[in-house]
């Protein structure tokens, strides 16, 4: 399944999706927090986000593992390998980054809903959601440079 799409390796399409819906998560959610006034208008953006972004992620992952297994079972072997499994390292946390960023996300978007349906919740999780939410965007974003650097590196380091 996570193999390939019509001869082409799957891993080396869905990084397009992570590259683009990860950012946009961790911009869209610092927004939230950062400006309460424009909350109505981010937070269908935001839900959609913190769906699709960790769900690109997982995605990636996995086709990475597949993408690499073939590798292997191919013969790469040595320096490029290495530089591949670091790469593989920095997805793994970026994954890991990306799923509480999204459920983080979705309860700031609950918490602050004013829906009736949600209990009145003490005056500090709004402000400790804010900042796991920032705290979390900002790491995601610097392993969404550090994946995809570490990953454009290993392909293209050598072509030009």
């Amino acid at each position: 399944m996570f193999e390939q799409i019509l001869g082409l390796p799957v891993h080396v399409l869905v990084v397009h999706a992570v590259v683009v819906f990860v950012p946009l998560l961790a911009l869209l959610a610092v927004a939230y927090v950062a400006l309460p006034r424009f909350r109505s208008r981010l937070d269908w953006a935001l839900g959609i986000f913190a769906v699709v972004a960790p769900v690109s992620a997982f995605l990636a992952v996995q086709s990475g593992e597949a993408f690499t297994d073939a590798l292997v079972a191919r013969g790469f072997q040595g320096q490029i390998l290495d530089k591949i499994f670091d790469h593989s390292r920095y997805g793994d946390i970026l994954f890991r980054i990306v799923v509480p960023l999204g459920i983080v996300a979705l309860l700031l978007l609950v918490a602050t809903s004013g829906h009736r349906r949600v209990p009145k919740l003490p005056a500090l999780v709004t402000p400790v959601l804010s900042v796991a939410v920032v705290g979390l965007a900002v790491a995601a974003l610097i392993y969404v440079y550090l994946t995809g650097h570490s990953g454009a590196e290993t392909v293209w380091g050598t072509t030009l």
